[in-house]
């Protein structure tokens, strides 16, 4: 006999979700969340830190503008992502807010793909 998949899916949800609260486990998962926020955080940092050392020594070539933009964009990213992920602060809480962290994230990418962009542009 074979289940479904998504009934499977669901019941294995609902079994963990069962030993968690028959357990009382609540505490442990909520701390188990923020390690994994505070991980999440710190693979992306390492992940851009990998990126920037490989490409470091093409973006020290380019104009100090360029350079300040780029890396202001990388910054305010950042900062942008660790006020979300910071455990007691809810950022994004509302509709608003939340548009106005993935305006900013969007604002950043688009700083950083334009002056990637306007810096590998030869003569065209």
């Amino acid at each position: 006999m074979t289940i479904n998949p998504t009934i499977r899916g669901f019941a294995i949800i609902l079994v963990i979700a069962g030993v968690i609260t028959a357990l009382r486990l609540e505490d442990t998962v909520a701390a188990l969340f923020l390690v994994v926020r505070i991980a999440f955080i710190v693979a992306i940092a390492y992940f851009l830190f990998v990126l920037w050392r490989r490409r470091r020594e093409e973006i020290s070539a380019w104009s100090a503008r360029a350079q300040a933009v780029f890396y202001a964009a990388a910054v305010l990213a950042l900062v942008n992502l660790a006020l979300a992920f910071v455990p007691g602060l809810d950022y994004p809480a509302t509709g608003l807010e939340a548009l106005i962290f993935f305006a900013v994230l969007a604002a950043c990418a688009f700083a950083m793909w334009r002056i990637w962009r306007d810096e590998h542009t030869y003569g065209y």
